[in-house]
């Protein structure tokens, strides 16, 4: 009988394979085609202390390999999170990770405290949110900002908090280093890379925003490089994504040194991928005679060290 049952900060999950924040809403747009119980969790789209706008539209465009995706986190905020969504979410048998956005330092801390009571087994920050107080630059950016939010949301979290990392930096491991000095449990990566696209008929941007997010396929090369990278410069879980479309892709992460995968942009395109992916490392487990799935975390560092 293989396991398929993984570790991520303290916090136990029956397979490695959760849903990306902002693909999946919080559940229930997709309950009638997906079968919660069978995903090792759902992570929320991003929830912030109050209502939030987003941008305003065009705000995607389809790219070679993926998407742009301007939406501006768009969300209802706080209060009707905890009264329509975790509700819903509380009837499945898998873990709530609530992913958390904010302008501020202060609208994180005050979104965090008010799920310290909620039903929430961990909480994703989204630190590529830019940071009004410092001129618009993204959290997620500068490591001393990094260090800083993750201090202040570790001191009124009750729950084991994930910093979600940006890829638009010149050295993700600095960023995970931030991260982890400042108390991190864990880090998912990679958040999307910024891109742009140009309607050359129209002569105009092809998003309202000019810039928008690039998620799917396109991403995935980028994305296992620096979950690698990430998991050889920290001793924290991490939490891989990045274009996962397939099984094969979920594991090549896991190679990598994801102990958890998210898959987002795929659900898109196919509403079952994320079952279809926990269908498939079962799978593959059984092709290679692999018992316990703890053993591919990593291994492709540890066969470089041994070889």
């Amino acid at each position: 009988m293989i396991s398929t049952k993984v570790n991520l900060a303290g916090v136990e999950l029956k397979n490695p394979v959760m849903t990306a924040s902002g693909t999946f809403g919080s559940g229930a747009e997709y309950g009638e085609m997906v079968n919660l119980n069978h995903l090792g969790a759902v992570v929320t789209k991003g929830v912030a202390n109050v209502p939030w706008p987003g941008n305003p539209t065009p705000r995607i465009a389809e790219v070679y390999g993926g998407m742009l995706n301007a939406i501006g986190l768009q969300n209802p905020g706080f209060d009707v999170f905890a009264s329509r969504d975790l509700p819903f979410l509380r009837q499945f048998d898998t873990k709530i990770i609530v992913n958390v956005c904010g302008k501020t330092t202060e609208d994180y801390i005050d979104v965090v405290e008010k799920l310290g009571d909620q039903p929430a087994d961990m909480l994703e920050i989204n630190i590529s949110c830019p940071n009004v107080k410092e001129g618009g630059i993204a959290f997620g950016q500068d490591p001393k900002a990094v260090e800083m939010i993750t201090r202040e949301v570790k001191r009124h979290a009750k729950q084991p908090v994930i910093m979600k990392l940006s890829p638009n930096v010149t050295d993700i491991t600095v960023m995970a280093k931030a991260a982890e000095a400042g108390g991190a449990d864990a880090l998912s990566l990679i958040n999307t890379l910024t891109g742009m696209k140009i309607d050359i008929h129209k002569r105009k941007f092809a998003l309202a925003n000019r810039t928008g997010g690039l998620s799917g396929p396109a991403v995935k090369p980028v994305a296992v490089r620096m979950v690698y990278q990430v998991s050889q410069a920290v001793k924290l879980p991490i939490i891989g994504m990045g274009g996962i479309m397939t099984a094969d892709d979920a594991i090549e992460f896991i190679l990598a040194g994801a102990t958890a995968v998210a898959v987002g942009t795929a659900n898109f395109h196919n509403p079952y991928a994320t079952e279809d992916i926990v269908r498939g490392i079962e799978d593959y487990m059984n092709l290679y005679g692999i018992q316990d799935i703890n053993e591919l975390i990593g291994a492709v560092a540890k066969a470089d060290t041994e070889g």
